[in-house]
């Protein structure tokens, strides 16, 4: 370690990503990306930006990708910020709404991101121990000191909370800020975007790495009430005005409009889902029912991570979690058919030995 770093950072223990291997020959399904490229119309306006307008500064407002989604979700722009990623997004949130001394609550098992994050801005924290079952028990949830988070759809349980539960999170922090993050969102069946109005302290966050297959480009996105926005406006100007490049605010402007390639790709991916799952429960595998772009699974006839070690030396990159409650449970992306097909049959290859 340097002698010469902040001595907070020296305890930073950082999020860790997915494995990330060049190696076409794998089948990664680690980093929950989607199987699918973007829309061909996305494709477009990226060349078209690319070719006349690189020498010139991104607008620092990003005012019609925030029309294009206020249009989508019934909002006004004045309701919308947009990051560079999600992960962006959410640590000016936690920067913006939660502050040192006063506990924040989130889910023991969740996005590990927080807890960073939470160590970063020297947040106090809260954890909520999740049901046996993984499941989120609202009423622990209600009257924190210092503010709520948590992803809807949970990760890495995949795990849906409806939005009459949110609802009652809410009501019960009506002096605190309530992030949900909705990363996976899209598979699911709701967003808390329609509570937006009825609850001023609510921010939804949102990313396009996931449903509309633009991890590569980085663009996320908050949702709520303008005084909400405009304070996340006013620490992302503070150090950073031009947070969204030219091509990323072409692409994400298209992505949006294109419902038809959006729906088509993301329902493929929510059937392909069930599929997978039906295969594993055939298996003996114990699969909560997702509703992400991911499975959380559990294997009856081999150790989890002796699975993902074999799989691994199989060509096929997955997520094992070697921590409490998860050490026998494996998170696996959804892929293609194909995809997931062949992973059966690697799977099976290994258990039948």
């Amino acid at each position: 370690m340097s002698n010469f770093w902040n001595p907070l950072i020296k305890q930073l223990e950082p999020y860790i990503p997915g494995e990330q291997l060049d190696d076409p020959a794998i089948i990664k399904l680690n980093t929950n990306e989607n199987p699918f490229p973007p829309s061909p119309k996305v494709l477009t306006a990226i060349e078209e930006e690319a070719k006349t307008k690189l020498q010139l500064y991104p607008s620092p407002t990003v005012d019609e990708l925030r029309e294009e989604i206020g249009n989508y979700y019934g909002l006004k722009k004045e309701q919308v910020f947009i990051g560079n990623g999600s992960d962006e997004v959410l640590a000016l949130g936690f920067m913006t709404f939660f502050e040192p001394g006063k506990a924040i609550k989130y889910p023991d098992i969740t996005y590990s991101f927080y807890p960073v994050y939470a160590k970063l801005y020297q947040l106090d924290v809260d954890e909520i121990a999740l049901e046996e079952d993984f499941t989120i028990s609202p009423e622990s949830f209600f009257h924190s000191e210092g503010g709520v988070i948590f992803p809807n759809p949970n990760a890495p349980t995949s795990l849906y909370l409806e939005l009459e539960a949110i609802e009652a999170i809410l009501k019960n922090n009506s002096d605190q800020v309530v992030i949900i993050d909705e990363a996976y969102v899209d598979f699911a069946e709701k967003s808390a975007v329609s509570l937006i109005d009825s609850y001023p302290n609510l921010l939804v966050v949102q990313t396009l790495s996931k449903s509309r297959s633009l991890a590569g480009l980085r663009v996320g996105m908050a949702m709520g009430h303008p005084d909400l926005i405009e304070g996340l406006n006013r620490v992302k100007d503070s150090f950073n005005s031009y947070t969204i490049d030219r091509l990323a605010i072409a692409g994400a402007i298209e992505a949006f409009r294109d419902t038809a390639y959006f729906e088509k790709t993301r329902k493929e991916i929510i059937a392909t889902r069930e599929y997978f799952r039906r295969e594993l429960e055939k298996r003996r595998f114990h699969v909560p029912p997702s509703q992400a772009n991911f499975v959380l699974a559990s294997p009856a006839d081999i150790e989890a991570e002796k699975l993902f070690t074999e799989l691994k030396q199989a060509g096929f990159l997955i997520r094992y979690f070697n921590k409490p409650k998860l050490e026998n449970y494996l998170r696996i992306s959804i892929g293609t058919k194909e995809q997931m097909t062949k992973l059966l049959h690697a799977i099976d290859s290994i258990t039948e030995k």
